[in-house]
């Protein structure tokens, strides 16, 4: 199948590299992994021989293939592609887990400085699920729209972040590239990713669009895709200053960024507060709702011997997206990312919509072990978010950029009325038909064509305000 061919989400959970080795300290593990140390191999059987020497055999071949049948086990543990019983079944919370400050920063509200749970209902109002069942460490749900904050835990945390710190490399680099400039990449471009890191198999002296780079930014969690645009934007420095230029304007005061790509590195946090308010900003550009809101897609391979590229399918590894073996897509799904490592532990920004009604929810470092907890948490916050939204006061909201909201980003009952109507008009004028972002979507994960090339994906993403009926700008 060419580029341009679309493909269906299948059973099929993970496509690309895989690595045996271990997860280290530091690496990702959210999606198969490989070494930094080469682009993109797929021999398998190289990478998973026995660490070990073996007895001397007459078919050495089969004498290696125990160690790698069990080598390659435990790494589709690892990855989610196997129903692990411990994975499915085990339940528990990290005795050592730390306490958040006591203060935190008060943007968005003085409660959302509070630890602890922060939730204000109204008579009539859901019950919000109980810390069994929401064990993460930080959490928020709000109005995509509004920024109302309808609940939140801990919310100013700061947190490692994963690879959802990709939504602010997203914000910041995607708007300086036509997504049909190509880029041969040199292997500089890919020098510098941490050992262990979400790979979408990007090869050396080989080009590729832009577009192309973007899919595997958000469907692989690509740092090589990652590192090859930031080599665009001028190198690993240049992109990580300005990252943290683009967090300072978005009033995102919890956020340090030290790697483009989320890996591990000391001093590199979030927070849930912060995470929405990137994937609040990043849903105001049409191309970061494409991408975000892709749950499969093809991706360029390497060139056969007739000098043709072939291609390679892709899925998302959002799995409110895209699914997985014991989980189903969550109705009304339009993004925007995942991340996991090993100081993050699960980080997870989601945006759906049900009606009229679009929620952003984050979750950060749930203590249950369990298989997807991550998602799950998320889907119960967005159940309960749906379900509560006209029936609880808020305890806060997300501000809007320095150019449009108040100078300091701090919020109270004090706030100046021409700061929130500068910031809501702003969000209402933006994409040009009704609010913050306007989803293009189908219902029940139908296929979209995408631009004049024709580029297939395959997309799931709330409706239309125009398609609904709905006033623009309303």
């Amino acid at each position: 199948m060419g580029s341009g061919s679309i493909r269906r989400a299948t059973g099929a959970l993970f496509r690309g590299v895989l690595s045996a080795s271990r997860a280290k300290p530091g690496t990702f593990t959210d999606v198969p992994t490989t070494s930094c140390a080469s682009t993109a191999s797929t021999d398998l059987t190289a990478l998973a021989a026995p660490s070990a020497p073996t007895a001397p055999s007459a078919t050495p071949a089969r004498a290696a293939r125990p160690g790698f049948r069990l080598r390659t086990a435990a790494t589709l543990a690892v990855s989610g592609l196997v129903a692990s019983p411990l994975l499915a079944g085990t339940a528990h919370a990290d005795p050592k887990a730390p306490a958040p400050p006591a203060k935190m920063s008060q943007i968005g509200g003085d409660r959302l400085g509070a630890p602890g749970v922060q939730v204000a209902p109204k008579p009539g109002a859901p019950k919000l699920p109980g810390p069994d069942a929401l064990t993460a460490r930080s959490w928020i749900v709000s109005d995509a729209e509004s920024g109302k904050v309808l609940a939140a835990k801990n919310p100013h945390w700061r947190l490692a972040p994963a690879s959802t710190l990709k939504m602010l490399f997203a914000d910041t680099v995607l708007p300086k590239f036509p997504k049909d400039q190509k880029h041969t990449v040199k292997p500089a471009d890919l020098a510098g990713m941490g050992i262990g890191s979400s790979l979408v198999g990007i090869k050396e002296n080989l080009s590729y669009t832009v577009h192309d780079l973007w899919l595997g930014v958000f469907l692989r969690s690509g740092n090589d895709a990652v590192h090859t645009l930031s080599a665009m934007n001028g190198g690993t420095k240049t992109t990580v200053a300005q990252m943290q230029q683009r967090a300072k304007e978005l009033n995102a005061t919890d956020t340090h960024v030290v790697t483009p790509d989320g890996y591990d590195a000391p001093g590199q946090v979030s927070s849930a507060y912060d995470l929405s308010l990137f994937a609040r900003a990043g849903l105001r550009n049409a191309d970061f709702r494409e991408y975000c809101s892709t749950a499969s897609a093809q991706f360029p391979g390497d060139k056969g011997k007739n000098g043709k590229r072939a291609s390679f399918g892709i899925q998302n590894t959002n799995r409110l997206l895209s699914g997985d073996f014991d989980m189903k897509p969550y109705p009304g799904i339009a993004g925007v990312k995942n991340g996991s490592t090993t100081n993050a532990g699960s980080t997870f920004t989601g945006v759906a919509q049900r009606g009229d009604r679009k929620l952003l929810v984050t979750v950060m470092h749930p203590e249950k072990r369990e298989h997807n907890e991550g998602y799950r948490e998320a889907a119960k916050l967005l159940d309960w978010g749906f379900a509560a939204a006209d029936k609880v006061e808020p305890v806060g909201r997300l501000v809007g950029p320095r150019s449009e909201d108040d100078g300091r980003g701090a919020v109270g009952p004090k706030d100046k009325k021409g700061a929130r109507d500068n910031n809501q008009a702003a969000l209402d004028s933006s994409g040009g038909a009704g609010g913050a972002w306007t989803a293009v979507g189908v219902a029940g994960g139908a296929l979209a064509l995408l631009g004049a090339v024709a580029f297939a994906v395959h997309r799931r993403r709330p409706l239309p305000e125009r398609v609904r009926g709905r006033r623009a700008g309303k």
